[in-house]
């Protein structure tokens, strides 16, 4: 079949096979030119591996330091006459380069939030592996069934305790308009955390330690965003920043546990702001990016999720070098994007962003250009016009 980008809000409902392997072979190609990591990761786990950070991380540990990596992830495969998910392709073609390059490339399909999808990890790290000495937490789900409650809960992305109003945009009319956020319940609140804070990351590390199959000095680092006080209403102050305080929170009890099993540690890594599909939900969030990604672009600084984690494995965690933590015990890669110079521009330009010089104050053809990446349009290389083989079976 033919296969054309079809967006429905913040999201496309279509993705393509070659586009996605390409878009992974730019990744690998990345790190591949900046050469090893000394002192990398031997033996990884990514807990959300298909999409994203978590698919850098991947793509980082193994071509960058030769890493054998087990991921877990919940993607789709193809239909009859719908194309699978751009995480299941992205898996395939990780899988084929990882393989041919001799590296140990492991995937399994499922809930990460279940028992059952542990269990199965726990079986391979044990028969294929021997005990991991990085583990990384990178999960985005907007709903999460509770394996001992069985409760379901669903995340929401708003304010807490007044409605928020501000600009946002609508990234495919290219509209900008004023939204408002009508506040969370505190249900919604406790909801938001038990998906999207750091209990699960908590029982998936000690599921690991109770197996012994935590190395000697083993880390785990789990990905988080602060951003700017132009998003603080609808992100940190609300209920994701809850549930991201309480990957904090997670943080520091994991750091217990490793630093018991001879001498490892965990932290948050906080990134960036990037087009992914998590960001692409969040009001508001999009037209900052959009704005941010103008100003870092001309500044020379701009990282797009594989330039943000090999410099997070090469400067903070790997080749001789420590962590530098900030005040909360947090290493920040978002320091290029929190510099004083780069956020005045953002307060500049944001109050006067109207649709009609949305193309001339912001990257708003940027955005779109990363965005469609995600699914594997718009790649150097890739016949779009072709027919192609949407049934792809995972390795």
């Amino acid at each position: 079949m033919i296969i054309k980008p079809k967006v429905r809000g913040f999201v496309c409902v279509t993705a393509h096979p070659e586009g996605c392997a390409a878009h992974v072979q730019e990744w690998i190609e990345h790190v591949q030119r900046h050469g090893k990591i000394p002192g990398g990761p031997r033996k990884v786990l990514v807990i959300g591996a298909s999409t994203g950070y978590g698919l850098a991380t991947r793509i980082t540990a193994a071509f960058g330091s030769d890493a054998a990596t087990l991921g877990i992830f919940y993607e789709r495969p193809s239909e009859e006459g719908r194309p699978a998910t751009p995480g299941w392709y992205n898996t395939i073609a990780f899988t084929t380069a990882a393989r041919a390059a001799g590296l140990y490339a492991g995937n399994i399909n499922g809930d990460a939030f279940s028992d059952e999808i542990k269990r199965q990890a726990i079986e391979t790290i044990r028969r294929d592996l021997g005990p991991v000495d990085l583990v990384v937490y990178s999960l985005a789900s907007p709903r999460r069934v509770h394996p001992r409650t069985s409760a379901v809960h669903r995340s929401v992305l708003k304010p807490i305790g007044n409605p928020y109003t501000n600009k946002t945009v609508d990234t495919d009319k290219g509209v900008v308009s004023t939204v408002t956020i009508e506040p969370a319940s505190p249900q919604e609140i406790a909801d938001t955390i038990a998906v999207m804070g750091g209990e699960d990351w908590e029982m998936w590390m000690h599921a690991l330690a109770d197996a012994k199959l935590l190395a000697p000095g083993a880390q785990s680092v789990a990905y988080s965003y602060i951003g700017p006080e132009v998003t603080w209403a609808v992100y940190r102050n609300g209920t994701i920043g809850m549930a991201k305080n309480d990957l904090e929170r997670a943080a520091k009890n994991i750091d217990s546990l490793l630093k018991l099993n001879g001498g490892g540690r965990a932290f948050i890594s906080v990134n960036k702001a990037l087009v992914t599909q998590a960001s692409s939900a969040i009001p508001v969030v999009p037209l900052y990016i959009s704005i941010l990604y103008k100003i870092m672009k001309a500044a020379g600084t701009h990282e797009g999720c594989i330039e943000q984690i090999r410099r997070l494995f090469a400067t903070q965690m790997y080749a001789g070098h420590t962590p530098a933590f900030d005040e909360s015990g947090r290493v920040r890669i978002d320091d290029w994007e929190m510099r004083p110079e780069i956020q005045e521009a953002v307060r500049a330009i944001w109050p006067r962003v109207t649709t009609e010089n949305l193309a001339a104050e912001t990257d708003i053809a940027g955005y779109r250009g990363e965005f469609l990446k995600l699914f594997g349009f718009g790649l150097t290389g890739v016949d779009y016009e072709a027919d192609t083989e949407p049934h792809r079976p995972m390795m």
